[in-house]
Formats: structure tokens, C-alpha cells, sequence
């Protein structure tokens, strides 16, 4: 469970390790995700918060910036084309589109049945997700913020050690109203937490307010 400390008009989250968070994000507020220990990987998911049938979408957002990283600069749109949220800091530099979210299903295949009741991100987005009347088949293609999935020339995709650092932080504007999910990333089998997993920070900043 999040721990909150209030102190207007910032709100400040700490998620712990391999927990899920949840919130909406009113037009022009920004959404501050801070990698606390390093290599952190930060599954994500937005939706319209008045219609969550408008949902983030990769293809239309690869297609629209034709670069399959985020950084800033980068829009993150529905599956019509209409921005949710712009990406307006990042000293990161790079994060994935493309990795998806682990599963009880995905750990079994990839690293034995050994791990088939491991916790894994689509759990933590169906637990939250349910708090807003989200369901499975609303679970789409996700964000990785700080987590490195290089493609290889012959198209392959591998996860591998992480390029963020202790205090490496992304800020995101919200477009319209959004509502946003988080798996704060549970995974121990791959490299992209470090085989470590520890808490984020999520800072919701309202606009003349500064941080």
C-alpha cells in the first residue's frame, strides 16, 4: 500500500516494492515518477478518465513519434491519435514500449513453472484496475518507464540491465483527464529490476504550484 504525505498543492505517493498505485490525473497536473534505488522498471497504464474505452495505445503512439522509445518530447495517445499525456522531463532517457507486463503465465514459460505463483504486474493491474471497473480485457499493450529493451538488428528484443540510477526521475503532463495505473514491477527472473525490486516515489504536481 502507497504512502501519502500531503502538502498542496503537491501530493507525494511512495509505492513500496512490487505494489500497485492508482490515480486521476486532472488536465495540466503532472505526474513525477522517481526511481528511487535505480533500475526500477515501472509498468503504466492510462486511460481517458471520462471514457477508459479511450486507453493508451503503443502502435498509434510508436507511429505518431515513428521512434519506439519515450523520452521528452514523447506523446503518449489513444488508439484514435488523441494525446493523454506528454512526457515534458526525463533524465533517464530512455524508456520501453515494447516489453509488455509480466505474468504468471510469461514467468512459467519463460523461467519454469517454479515461478507460476510468483506475483507479476498483470496481477497488480487487475487488483487496481478493479477499483475503477477495469477488467482484464481492458489490460493493454504497457509502458516500461525505466526499463532497457534494446531491439537488435534482426528485430529480436531483449531485457537487460537497467540505464537509470538512484534519484533519475520522468514528468508527465497530463492532456485530459487521466486515469493512471501502476505495477511498481514485482520482477525477480530478469535484470530489469536489478533482481531486486524497491519503491518509486509518484509526485502529482498541480500547475502554479512548482515542486
Amino acid at each position: 500500500m502507497s504512502t501519502a504525505y500531503r502538502s498542496q498543492p503537491e501530493l507525494t505517493f511512495d509505492v513500496p516494492a512490487r505494489a500497485p498505485f492508482s490515480t486521476v490525473l486532472r488536465r495540466g497536473q503532472e505526474l513525477t515518477i522517481i526511481d528511487l534505488g535505480g533500475n526500477q522498471a515501472v509498468d503504466f497504464l492510462c486511460y481517458d478518465a471520462g471514457d477508459t474505452a479511450k486507453r493508451y495505445s503503443a502502435a498509434a503512439t510508436i507511429a505518431a513519434q515513428r521512434n519506439i522509445f519515450l523520452t521528452t518530447g514523447s506523446v503518449l495517445r489513444t488508439q484514435e491519435g488523441a494525446p493523454l499525456l506528454t512526457v515534458v522531463a526525463d533524465t533517464c532517457g530512455r524508456h520501453d514500449t515494447l516489453g509488455g507486463a509480466c505474468s504468471k503465465e510469461s514467468n512459467s514459460l519463460r523461467y519454469g513453472q517454479h515461478t507460476r505463483f510468483q506475483h507479476a504486474c498483470v496481477e497488480n493491474f487487475l487488483i487496481e484496475g478493479a477499483k475503477w471497473g477495469l477488467g482484464k480485457r481492458d489490460l493493454v499493450g504497457n509502458v516500461n518507464w525505466y526499463m532497457n529493451v534494446p531491439v537488435e538488428a534482426d528485430g529480436t528484443l531483449g531485457i537487460v540491465d537497467g540505464i537509470s540510477a538512484p534519484g533519475l526521475e520522468v514528468r508527465l503532463r497530463a492532456e485530459t483527464d487521466v486515469l493512471v495505473l501502476v505495477s511498481n514491477c514485482p520482477q525477480i527472473n530478469n535484470p530489469c529490476n536489478g533482481f531486486d525490486p524497491t519503491p518509486v516515489r509518484m509526485v502529482v504536481t498541480t500547475p502554479g504550484g512548482g515542486r
